[in-house]
């Protein structure tokens, strides 16, 4: 149908057969688009993805300030894991080499080192550790989520595999991993270049001296490499969040489904508020005859009125439109219900008074002689 309207537009003067031959020919069905992603992904898909651990991370920001952490840890205690280093090996080398070789003196070394490792690795790794849980979060918050642990045969399908390797998202990560290559490269060439002079001189210096000077150009080095590193690390991330959205973009189809899901079934929701209705005309109508009085249009409205001492004023117990409004007078008269003409009085009620509400001021003088009138006929009938 949208094909044919669509048709019609540009050739107006053709006739339905050539409108109807054109869109089987060319298989013109306006449906084909709905399924395309061109939709920002909703709240609830957003929700969705991300307790199955599918977030916007970029692995590169979390490398550069690991490894600037690190290195910057070194060059803070460097000196204590030299001290360590040294008086490590002095025991090894003058004390323990002289000792008999026995189990004990085996356990002795053997603890040392772990001692030594321990306290040298400790607070680079402690050090690593913490900042990489606060880049996490800073990034995507606080996630726990098993999702991407568990088992999946997609993850372990050939055909599957070849796609992600093929895949766009691949290519750019090997262009990105090729760039990486390249800077660091050239930062090394550069660098190698400007301190090979360096080299000879070394040879007749003190090692502690060749240490510390090799350990400051290696730290110096990784700090510049990282500083360029760091600005790539900002545009992959923000390259991350433009793919994470991409990801997770939804056709229209996709939305009118979530929009099912979340309201329900039109139909459903339609029968559930017939139910209502039909429940609540029900109660209704089971007030009807404990009514004092019925006011009526005559024909097109009806308003069931009952007053009791204890009630400050009197309260619409059934109100109701031409059917409605003849059903609520038949119940009147088969429960012998007193039904008063009054036009004016029947339209203001149906208008102003929703159901087992009271009467509004402005009305309680009309009402009253009503139910004075009914009051008093009851009196004389009785």
């Amino acid at each position: 149908m949208e094909c044919i309207k669509m048709f019609s537009e540009f050739c107006p003067s053709s006739n339905e057969d050539n409108k109807r031959n054109f869109c089987v020919k060319f298989g013109f069905d306006l449906q084909l688009f709905s399924g395309e992603k061109t939709e920002d992904a909703t709240t609830k898909r957003k929700g969705e993805a991300r307790e199955k651990g599918q977030v916007a991370k970029s692995m590169e920001v979390n490398s550069v300030f690991i490894i600037v952490a690190a290195f910057f840890t070194l060059k803070i205690i460097g000196s204590y894991i030299y001290d360590e280093l040294i008086g490590y090996m002095q025991l090894v080398f003058t004390n323990l080499v002289m000792a008999d070789v026995t189990i004990n003196s085996i356990r002795e070394i053997f603890f040392s080192f772990g001692m030594v490792i321990l306290k040298t690795s400790l607070p680079v790794m402690g050090v690593i550790l913490l900042v990489s849980v606060i880049i996490n979060f800073v990034q995507v918050g606080f996630i726990f989520s098993l999702e991407p642990l568990m088992p999946s045969f997609s993850k372990i399908n050939p055909i599957s595999g070849l796609g992600r390797i093929f895949s766009t998202r691949s290519i750019a990560e090997m262009v990105k991993s090729l760039g990486k290559i390249i800077i660091i490269g050239y930062f090394i060439y550069r660098f190698m270049i400007k301190h090979t002079l360096l080299i000879p001189s070394l040879v007749n210096a003190e090692l502690i001296d060749t240490l510390h000077l090799t350990a400051s150009l290696i730290i110096d080095l990784v700090f510049q490499i990282s500083a360029v590193m760091l600005v790539l690390a900002v545009f992959d991330y923000f390259y991350q969040w433009w793919s994470h959205k991409e990801s997770l973009k939804m056709s229209k189809d996709d939305i009118k489904q979530e929009h099912k899901q979340m309201e329900g079934d039109p139909q459903i929701k339609g029968k559930i508020k017939q139910r209502q209705r039909e429940m609540s005309m029900r109660r209704m109508m089971q007030e009807v005859p404990k009514a004092d009085v019925i006011v009526t249009n005559p024909t097109h409205f009806a308003v069931a009125l009952k007053y009791e001492q204890a009630m400050l004023a009197p309260v619409v117990v059934a109100k109701g439109k031409d059917l409605i409004a003849h059903r609520i007078k038949e119940i009147a008269k088969e429960n012998k219900v007193a039904i008063v003409e009054n036009k004016m009085l029947a339209r203001a009620l149906y208008a102003t008074v929703e159901i087992d509400h009271p009467v509004p001021q402005e009305l309680y003088q009309a009402v009253a002689e009503v139910l004075a009138y009914v009051y008093k006929l009851k009196k004389r009938l009785s």
